[in-house]
């Protein structure tokens, strides 16, 4: 689209972004003292001392890809979300999980992209690690990796108009992101029906 070319909507998206995805995270690492959670290759050991911002900022500075692989980026982990319901977002494999989504985002949508070496660089981990988080998210998504310009325009729009209302805290109605059995009833993205309607889902 367009308007992600513009150099004023890309940092705010960054941003926001940001935020929405360390709210995710903090609110899953609750659950977690409540409800047991899978341990997957995503999960480092301690939390990373790097902010999600600024992770997600070194992500956006370095790969290099279009501005839309971001939106596709965060289509997948919705994707992942909902098929992965044990393996929520939380601060343990919320890194691994975006520098992954960006490098298979970009392989799909761009012409021309950078090497799995490369983005273990700029992710800050090793190249062998890279691979096998590549083909484990790969797995997870179940290799529907497809956006359409309908559910392309429905993640964006939802991002637009949460950026416009300045209200960075995702809304549990409108996401499955904040997913796994730590919240009752979620929507999420019906991609199956042409009408690319929200479909409630319970839990």
């Amino acid at each position: 689209m367009a308007e992600l070319e513009s150099p004023d909507v890309m940092p705010k998206l960054i941003t926001f972004l940001s935020s929405l995805l360390q709210k995710v995270a903090e609110s899953n690492d609750l659950n977690r003292h409540f409800q047991t959670q899978k341990i997957s290759v995503f999960h480092g050991l301690s939390r990373p001392t790097i902010s999600i911002q600024t992770y997600l900022e070194r992500i956006f500075k370095y790969a290099n890809c279009s501005p839309s692989c971001f939106i596709v980026a965060y289509a997948y982990l919705d994707r992942f979300a909902q098929r992965q319901p044990a393996l929520p977002i939380n601060s343990f494999n919320v890194h691994r999980l975006l520098i992954t989504s960006v490098m298979v985002a970009a392989k799909f949508m761009d012409d021309m992209y950078y090497n799995n070496a490369y983005y273990a660089k700029v992710g800050g981990i090793s190249t062998t690690e890279m691979n096998f988080l590549e083909v484990d998210f790969l797995f997870g998504l179940g290799f529907h990796l497809n956006v359409t310009p309908t559910t392309f325009h429905t993640y964006y729009s939802y991002l637009q108009r949460e950026m416009l209302l300045q209200q960075p805290l995702l809304n549990l109605a409108e996401s499955s992101l904040i997913v796994g059995r730590s919240v009752k009833l979620h929507l999420c993205f019906n991609e199956d029906e042409a009408s690319h309607q929200q479909q409630q889902l319970a839990v």
